[in-house]
């Protein structure tokens, strides 16, 4: 189990490396010719993806750093800063849509002359490059937010890539110059859309709420439901990172349900619960709390208002 999961952080980190390395190259090639042309359409594509390369970058870096140790101080490794990725890879979206809808419309009143073939070529190059980057990060990326961000943010880029082309294309056969600010409104509400569901998402991760995947009502049902459980509080799921499900529950238990419900000992008790919770819902960090009655009040005070 160690191994696999050192495999997949491995690859991990290495197919963030060659994505941001391959969008970085890609950034200075339409610069270099959004310089040579004049063309503002690239120059401001180009930034907008030396943008996603900051963005890549955040997501390579943490992968990477998800990879350390847990140590005395940070007793769960580095795992969450594939939590805090995705949160600052949806801003970097926000911001971009934000400035591409505003250039777009400072644009209408007198859209510019742009040479419309360099805007072509170079942009059906961004769609191959984009398409194959998230093509090198699609493994894991429905369960993982870290690798999701990454993956929705190339999607987006080819996106943004195809649009230039059509629009480069009404614009050489037809002239219509309208056509580029009117593209960058359409793509900007677009990429704006996506990037607030990927937002919301990782804002609720990074502040430990309950998993989108998981529903806590037929958690607690399924705790409820064991042999000899009297009643379940402090119970508590939330995201530790890319793949990894925490959760924390105090169960009354007698200590002898064991014996006269005609279920498990203890430790097989334990070990039961931790199976079928990885099984059903994904949960695959649990820490249980047994207690043997209902006077157990320690977690009902001010200082622990979850108390129920």
């Amino acid at each position: 189990m160690h191994s696999h999961a050192h495999h997949s952080h491995s690859h991990g980190s290495s197919a963030f490396a060659t994505v941001t390395l391959v969008n970085l190259a890609y950034t200075l090639l339409e610069a270099g010719y959004g310089f040579a042309t004049n063309s503002l359409a690239l120059l401001s594509d180009a930034l907008h993806n030396f943008g996603d390369v900051l963005g890549l970058a955040l997501a390579w870096a943490a992968a990477v750093i998800a990879r350390r140790a847990p140590t005395e101080r940070h007793t769960y490794g580095w795992r969450r800063a594939t939590l805090l990725s995705p949160l600052a890879n949806s801003l970097l979206l926000v911001a971009f849509a934000g400035a591409l809808g505003w250039e777009a419309v400072r644009r209408f009143n007198a859209p510019p002359e742009i040479p419309a073939l360099p805007v072509i070529v170079v942009a059906a190059i961004g769609i191959a490059v984009n398409l194959g980057a998230a093509w090198l990060v699609r493994d894991g990326h429905v369960h993982d937010l870290n690798r999701r961000a990454a993956f929705l943010h190339l999607i987006a880029d080819a996106a943004v890539s195809l649009a230039a082309v059509l629009a480069g294309l009404g614009m050489w056969w037809m002239g219509w110059s309208w056509l580029d600010p009117a593209t960058a409104v359409l793509v900007g509400l677009v990429v704006a859309i996506g990037a607030f569901g990927l937002l919301r998402e990782s804002f609720d991760a990074a502040m430990d709420a309950v998993p989108r995947s998981v529903d806590q009502s037929q958690v607690r049902d399924f705790l409820s439901g064991l042999p000899g459980v009297q009643a379940v509080h402090h119970l508590h799921i939330w995201s530790l990172g890319a793949g990894e499900i925490a959760m924390t529950a105090h169960l009354v238990r007698p200590r002898d349900a064991g014996r006269d419900a005609g279920g498990p000992d203890h430790d097989a008790f334990i070990d039961h619960i931790n199976h079928e919770l990885d099984h059903r819902f994904g949960i695959n960090h649990p820490t249980l709390q047994v207690e043997h009655g209902k006077a157990c009040e320690h977690d009902r005070h001010d200082r622990a208002p979850h108390g129920h």
